[in-house]
Formats: C-alpha cells, structure tokens, sequence
C-alpha cells in the first residue's frame, strides 16, 4: 500500500490522530490464515466485527456475571459486563489516542471463555481438569477463537488478527520470563504459541492494556450497582471504602433529598468517570516517562503503561476487598454457588465416565483418546454452555437438579 492509499483510506475510514506508539492496522502482523484485505474495513475492525458475530458472543447473554439470569432480568450477564468494558476500552483509546478498534475487539472478546455460573464453573473445571492442565477462562478464549467456533469455508476459529489474539492472552501482562506472573502460561497457549509466537514474555499493546483496566473499571462500578439492587449491599454499608464514602457526601451535597435508587445511579457514574479520568492522567504521565516511539517500545517497556495512580491502585485492592467480604463470599451467593458448582462437576464427571452421551458432534468418534484430550473436549463442551443449557442437561442425565434459587 502506498503513502497516499494509506491516507485516502485513513480518511475514508473515519479516523481520527493515532499516536506513534499505537498499534497501527495497516501495519498488522496479520492472521494465522492468509486472507485477503477488506476494501472497507481495517484489520481491526474486521477482528470486531467476527466477535461481534460469532456463537461465542451470544451465549455471552446466558452465563453469569455474578447473579444468575433467573434471579432477575435487570441483573448484569457476561454480555452487558463485556459491552459495559468495551464502551470503557473505546473511551480510554480515543482519549489515548490508539486504535479505538483493536482495544474494542479485545475487550469484546475477553470474556470468551468463561463457564457456566461465572467463576464458580471455572473453578470446578479447573479442580477437575488438575492432572490434565487445569483450566483457565483466557486459554479457553483462545481455543475458541482459534478452534472451536466453526462458521467460515476456510478455518477454523474466527481467525483473528496477530495483535488481537495477543491481547487477548496478554493483557493482564506477560505469561513467561522476568515479568510474568506466578501462575505462568497455561498449557494450551504454549501450545497454540508452537505454531503462532504471540511473544509471552513481552508486554501487550496499550490498546489490550486499556481492555484489561476497563475491565477492573467495570466489575468494580457495576459490580455494586448490582449489589444495592440485590440487597445484599447498602449504601451505608459502602461507607466502609472511603473512596466511596467520598462520593455519597457530593452526591448529598448537591441532591440532599435525592432517594437510594437514584444515589446508587449518581456514585456508578461518579465513581467510573473518577477511575477513568485517573487511568488517563496516570497512562499519559507513564508515557511522557517512558517515551514509546512505536506499539514495539510499549511491549518491550518493562512495565505496564495503562494503569491506576498509586493512589487508586490502593482504592482498587480495597474495594476488590469490600466486595469479597461483602459480597463475593456472602452466605446467599455462597449457597447457591455450591449448587451451581455441583451441576458442573456432574455433567463433567458424568461424560468423562460415558462420552457418549455428548451431542454426537462432540464424540470423541471411533479413535480412542487418551484421558487427558477426552478431558479438554469435555471441558470445551462444558465451558461453552450457557447457564440455562447446564441446567437443561443436568436434568436430562441426574434424576434431581439443584435449584439456583
């Protein structure tokens, strides 16, 4: 492409100034599978579009975010929390001035690969699973991305971009060498990564940085909204974290006689426009220090960019603490993750004892497996339930089903 067909395109396409240290989607490092460029959209764009579209997307609207779907219809589900991150994600890349694409169709698809029930599915997967990897919902993501969704003549997969697929196994940092967690890089991206280097042990792009934050962003804000209107949170109670605390005394400052309802409203806005605004002011300021010159210089930084002050680093840990204590970890929500926990370890006891009883598209077919592929196919079945097919499938196999009630 040349200079002047990257600028009438770069018109045409409606963008607005991109920093140097952006990823660039006329520069992409481009898909597993080759395939021709779209005349009307870019790379990234593409990638958004395939999310967008796909299966896994959809039954985003049936799994749980923290309550399940039948305890009420205004309640959050993995799809509005992933659509909530990305409205964040697209915000924080245009005021960063990155590719607001890329950062979307990460945030859309970073969620792929959650269970059934929310964390208490992964959890029960990841126990089961322990002698054959264990579990994890980003390494999920990626299968499913990259194997299990099945709607093109060509591949398998969605097969997305280099720099989305990055994204989505790297943005909460690197999986391998100085800078990775303790919990290292599960085993199907390393073995994904035989075949397609998403470079683990460097950083990701800032715009899979600001997906990540977004999503800290959102489960923190939302997460509570979700909290008043169950009754298992006040707003006294919220007087605890005083960043909060903070918040409700403007809010009665300037609406003294303003009721519960709209005041818990009143401090969800608040409290996200206050952790955005800090995560825009902390990242420009990592830039002026750091001085990326490319998406190169951001990955190989050593640090990550795209980040809280200290100050709201510390306000984050105690809310994610109020919320665990408050919450997460209440009796109510205790009670009826133990249910949901027992449905998952049925169904994956019960098909790993008799695979046949899986859809005959997922049969193992005449080849015999060894335990542990017999294991992931299972667990690939399983994690791509929705809430209301778990429980449909529990009670065509086991004569009592637990009621998440």
């Amino acid at each position: 492409m040349t200079g002047a067909d990257r600028q009438i395109n770069s018109i045409g396409f409606g963008f607005g100034e991109r920093a140097a240290y952006a990823c660039d989607p006329w520069a992409s490092r481009g898909r597993f599978q080759g395939e021709r460029a779209s005349a009307t959209r870019t790379e990234f764009q593409r990638d958004r579009d395939r999310i967008v579209h796909s299966t896994a997307f959809r039954r985003l609207k049936h799994k749980t975010q923290v309550f399940f779907a039948h305890e009420g219809d205004h309640y959050r589900t993995r799809l509005t929390h992933t659509i909530e991150v990305a409205q964040i994600a697209r915000a924080l890349a245009r005021a960063l001035k990155l590719d607001d694409d890329l950062a979307e169709a990460i945030a859309l698809v970073h969620d792929f690969g959650h269970t059934p029930f929310g964390h208490t599915g992964e959890d029960a997967l990841n126990e089961a699973m322990a002698e054959f990897g264990g579990f994890d919902h980003n390494a999920q993501a990626l299968r499913v991305v990259t194997r299990l969704e099945r709607r093109y003549a060509e591949f398998d997969g969605l097969n997305l971009t280099w720099e989305t697929l990055e994204g989505l196994v790297k943005h909460n940092g690197p999986l391998t060498g100085p800078h990775a967690g303790a919990k290292g890089a599960p085993q199907p991206i390393l073995d994904y990564c035989e075949l397609h280097d998403l470079e683990l042990s460097t950083f990701a792009s800032l715009e899979a940085q600001v997906a990540a934050i977004s999503d800290d962003i959102a489960y923190n804000t939302h997460d509570i909204d979700d909290g008043l209107r169950a009754g298992l949170l006040t707003l006294p109670m919220l007087r605890e974290v005083p960043f909060l605390a903070g918040i409700l005394d403007e809010i009665a400052a300037h609406y003294p006689h303003l009721d519960a309802v709209r005041t818990g409203h009143e401090l969800t806005r608040r409290q996200i426009t206050a952790m955005v605004e800090d995560v825009i002011s902390t990242t420009q300021a990592n830039l002026a220090r750091l001085k990326p010159r490319s998406a190169a210089d951001v990955r190989h930084a050593g640090e990550p960019i795209a980040t809280f002050s200290d100050a709201m680093r510390e306000t984050d840990r105690v809310l994610k603490r109020f919320m665990f204590a408050n919450m997460y970890r209440h009796g109510e929500v205790m009670r009826v993750r133990a249910q949901a926990e027992r449905i998952v370890r049925d169904l994956y006891d019960t098909f790993m004892r008799a695979p046949e009883l899986m859809p005959g598209d997922w049969q193992p077919g005449a080849a015999m497996l060894t335990q542990g592929r017999l294991a992931r196919l299972v667990a690939d079945y399983i994690a791509g339930m929705t809430d209301n097919y778990a429980i449909a499938e529990h009670r065509r196999l086991f004569d009592h089903t637990p009621d998440l009630r």
